[in-house]
């Protein structure tokens, strides 16, 4: 059976932007992320994850569509 919905949370995919590596998926709140921007004009993305493929932390972004 399918999970509902839980509000403002949506998925995302993060993807390296050195070597366009696919790694994470994650949830964030959509509201929250709005009300960064407009306050302090800066975004939740992009976030310094470790990447398998370059071995060191690097800048993940968010993905348009979850593969």
């Amino acid at each position: 059976m399918a999970k509902k919905k839980k509000g403002p949370r949506q998925i995302a995919g993060l993807q390296c932007t050195v070597c366009k590596q696919f790694g994470y998926v994650t949830e964030f709140n959509k509201n929250n992320d709005q009300l960064k921007k407009q306050a302090s004009g800066k975004s939740t993305f992009p976030i310094s994850k470790y990447c398998k493929k370059c071995r060191k932390h690097t800048e993940h972004k968010m993905m348009k569509k979850l593969k």
